[in-house]
Order: structure tokens, then C-alpha cells, then sequence
């Protein structure tokens, strides 16, 4: 390489790592894309202009410094590039997998905008933290200081365990209290394994553990113990259980069974990943082998669903969604990616109701065409009369995003103050609730949104509990 390291966007074409074949990938639920040889990782960070405004770091919601540590890929400097991206990433490689980057920091890269092609800043951060991994990088959890403060945070998912790992950082005690049998939230439990493998989630889960973070698992907060409970147990309390209410279909037949949710689907096939005992998997009631399946959305929640009934050998697979290719909420590139693997889309179609007596046996399905806009600006779908016709389908499974439960009738705490829909009220800076002392980040606050949003409320709320007890310790010191 010349004395010159970056802005070779000219000369070095962009490249995504390799990826495998789509009748191989219909085979098994590993990640789709290999790893990057350290040459091209190099080569391929090169290719960035080191803009003086990067559009890229101000679209990350995480505002990660990548120009940094895109430079220090492409000099070789891997060891300082991990800990430049790990400052303000609790879960680099995490996001590096499954973040929306054509939505965020790649959609936004200036070289992108001028025909080049973007960096392919997604891959290059999986890479330094695989090779972070890899190489013994990744240190341990050890506080310089043990402190006597205690929090208690309600949710082991992505926004919990990036302010766990900063309160255990600083010295604080905390306990995560989940429903689940394993920590993760979401991406243990939700997002399938060829977008995100489990040893990935599982080995960071292993370091807050060993790390002193304390996990209560399969506890339901308002059965297992209350919420008043934990607030009597912990100087301050995180409400981060994300939001897992689906949202419901109605019309004609929509109780037959064979009509699933989707994160009950999801669930049962990335628990069988892990060789659990599964029987509404084994029954075939949430597995869709030799099944024409039907999912109902058009979110990347879909599109997990309908690459994951491909790999479970499903006989056909069919996406419905009301509007058109562009103006889907999911990732364009999961889309081309479940297009490659035998999905088929049906565009601008809405269910209207359900056949079957037993069981569900098809969908009735009305065309739509895009109207007049709506208050967001996007074209309000509209049915085209005399449209109706019948999808044959043996499972269907309800991809349409997700609500929140309703916390305080579930936790008995009527003062728990919310909005009209159902989420948390909470600061926008410090993430404070209007009970003393209780916290709340993520879906719950926000409504269903992006990992990289949850963990940058987790490690904001962090900072802000940190702050709250050393002015207490100050004020203490001082009397």
C-alpha cells in the first residue's frame, strides 16, 4: 500500500465480504456473509474520504467515531481500531451483524452519495471485534473500585445490558431480573441465527457474568416478585423489557389455528438452535416444514420470518404487505436477501380475512393501490374494489410489529405514568421516570425501534444513575 492509507474510493471498487450461496444458505441458519481477510478488511476501510462533517458518525445513534477507526483498519492498527469502536459500542459486533447500516451510517456515506459506492462500515466493524475476540482483546469487566450503590435493571435485552455493563464498569452492584431462561432479550430469542449467531450474544453474556453482573432468570417481574420489591431491594431501578405485545388481525377466521405470532415462530426455532425441548415445534404447530406459509408485514420482524420458514424446508413462502417495494419498512437488503432464497413478495396486498374450519387452509386477500398521503407523509394504501382473491396457506404468521404490555396494571403501579400508547414516559436526556429512582430505556420508551437506539439509552441512563450517586456521595462528604 502507498505512504496514502485512505480515500482509495477512486481506485478500490467497494466489496462486501463474500457471501455464501443461496441454495447453501437455505440449508442451515448460519450468518450469511464470511469474514473478511485482513487485506480486504484493510482495503475496503481505505476506500473512506475522512469527510471533515462524517455524515456517517452523525447518523449513527450511537455517534460512533467511524472515520477513526476506519483509518486505523486500513494502517493495520486492529487492536487500537476495537477499542475506538468499543468506547461508545457496548456490542460492536452485535451491531456491526444486524444494524440497518443502508438506513443509518452506510445509507449516509458521502462517497455513496457521489456514485462510488458506500464503505462497507457494517462489515469492517464486525470484523476488528471478531479478530478483538479472537486475538484476547476483549477485556474483562473489572471495576477499579467496588461502590455501594445497587440497581436493579427489569429486562436482560440490549438496552439493559449496555447500562449493566457500564454501572459494573464503574464499580456499581446490579441485578438483571428477565422472564426468559437466558439473557439476550431479543437477540438471544428474536432475531434468527443467520443474521445474528447465538455463541456471538452468549459469549458476551458469559463476560457480564463473569463481570459480577447478577442474573435472576425466568423471572416474571409482577408474579415472580414485584416491582415494589425491586425497588425496596435497589437504589435505583432500569425498566428495560422492550416491547413483545404483537400486534393482533381481526376479520373472518382469525382465531383458526395454524395462525401464529411471529415471536412465538421465531422463538421456537432459535430455541431449537440451542437444543431445547420444543414441543410446539416438534407438533408442527410453530414449524413450517412442507407448509405454504404466508407472512403478514412488511418490517424486518417478516423478513426474518420468511428466511427462516425457507431454511425449515417450507414448500412455499409468500410475504404480503400493503404498500409497494418502496415504501417497505424493513431493510432493502433483506429483502434481496429472502428474494435470493425463494421468498416471494406479494406487493400492495392486504388480508381481509381467513378460510378454513379446523384450521387455516388460505388468506383472503384484497390489492391495494397507494392513495393520497398520509400525516407521515407516505401514501395511504387503499383497496381496489372487486380485487378479493384467496392466498392458499397452512400457516400464517402475524408480522406486524409490536406493542407494549401494560406495565402498570401488570406491576400493580398505577403511578408508573404512561402515554397514550402504552410506553413509559421518560426523560429524553436523562431517562428518568416521575417515581424517584426508576429509569426506563429502549422499546418500552420508545415503541419498537432498533437495537442501536436501545443501547444508546442504556449507556445514557447509565450515566445519568452515575452521575445521580456521586452527587449523593459529594453531598454526603460534604455535611
Amino acid at each position: 500500500m502507498s505512504k496514502q492509507k485512505m480515500l482509495k474510493f477512486t481506485d478500490v471498487p467497494r466489496l462486501m465480504p463474500e457471501k455464501r450461496t443461496a441454495e447453501a444458505r437455505r440449508e442451515d441458519f448460519n450468518e450469511i456473509y464470511r469474514e473478511y481477510a485482513d487485506e480486504k478488511a484493510a482495503e475496503q476501510a481505505s476506500r473512506c474520504s475522512q469527510c471533515g462533517v462524517p455524515y456517517c458518525q452523525s447518523h449513527c445513534p450511537l455517534h460512533n467515531n467511524i472515520p477513526d477507526w476506519l483509518k486505523l483498519t486500513a494502517e493495520g492498527r486492529l487492536q487500537e481500531a476495537y477499542q475506538m469502536s468499543q468506547a461508545t459500542n457496548t456490542f460492536p459486533e452485535i451491531c456491526g451483524r444486524i444494524c440497518p447500516q443502508d438506513r443509518l451510517c452506510e445509507g449516509n456515506c458521502v462517497i455513496e452519495q457521489s456514485g462510488h459506492g458506500t464503505v462497507t462500515i457494517g462489515s469492517v466493524e464486525k470484523y476488528i471485534t471478531d479478530t478483538a475476540w479472537e486475538e484476547g482483546w476483549v477485556e474483562p469487566i473489572r471495576p477499579h473500585a467496588e461502590r455501594p450503590e445497587s440497581v436493579g435493571i427489569i429486562g436482560a435485552g440490549p438496552g439493559g445490558l449496555a447500562a449493566a455493563d457500564m454501572l459494573r464498569r464503574a464499580g456499581v452492584q446490579v441485578t438483571v431480573y428477565d422472564r426468559y431462561d437466558r439473557a439476550g432479550g431479543l437477540l438471544t430469542y428474536g432475531i434468527p441465527g443467520f443474521k445474528l449467531e447465538k455463541p456471538v450474544v452468549m459469549r458476551r453474556n458469559k463476560q457480564f457474568e463473569e463481570g459480577g453482573v447478577q442474573f435472576v432468570l425466568n423471572c416474571n417481574v409482577g408474579e415472580d416478585i414485584s416491582f415494589a420489591e425491586i425497588r425496596e431491594k435497589h437504589d435505583a431501578v432500569l425498566i428495560a423489557t422492550g416491547v413483545y405485545k404483537s400486534r393482533d388481525l381481526g376479520g373472518p377466521g382469525a382465531g383458526l389455528p395454524g395462525i401464529v405470532r411471529a415471536l412465538d415462530f421465531l422463538t421456537a426455532s432459535n430455541r431449537k438452535s440451542f437444543g431445547d425441548e420444543v414441543p410446539e415445534f416438534d407438533s408442527g404447530e410453530l414449524n413450517a416444514k412442507d407448509k405454504r406459509v404466508v407472512v403478514i408485514g412488511g418490517g424486518d420482524t417478516a423478513m426474518d420470518c420468511v428466511r427462516t420458514a425457507i431454511r425449515q424446508g417450507a414448500t412455499s413462502v409468500k410475504c404480503l404487505y400493503r404498500r409497494d417495494r418502496a415504501n417497505m419498512p424493513g431493510s432493502q437488503r433483506e429483502v434481496q436477501n429472502a428474494e435470493e432464497e425463494g421468498v416471494e413478495f406479494v406487493w400492495l396486498s392486504a388480508p381481509k380475512g381467513f378460510t378454513g374450519d379446523d384450521a387455516v387452509t388460505g388468506v383472503k386477500v384484497v390489492k391495494m393501490r397507494l392513495g393520497a398521503p398520509d400525516a407521515t407523509g407516505r401514501q395511504f394504501p387503499e383497496e381496489i374494489p372487486g380485487s378479493e382473491y384467496t392466498e392458499d396457506a397452512d400457516i400464517v404468521i402475524k408480522a406486524l410489529g409490536f406493542e407494549p404490555e401494560a406495565l402498570p396494571s401488570l406491576w400493580n403501579t398505577p403511578e408508573l405514568e404512561v402515554t397514550r400508547w402504552g410506553t413509559v414516559k421518560a426523560k429524553f436526556n436523562t431517562h428518568e421516570t416521575d417515581l424517584p429512582g426508576v429509569y426506563a430505556v429502549g422499546d418500552i420508551v420508545r415503541g419498537a425501534s432498533l437495537v442501536v437506539w436501545a443501547i444508546r439509552d442504556g449507556r445514557e441512563a447509565a450515566e445519568a444513575m452515575l452521575a445521580k450517586f456521586n452527587e449523593a456521595s459529594a453531598s454526603v462528604a460534604a455535611e
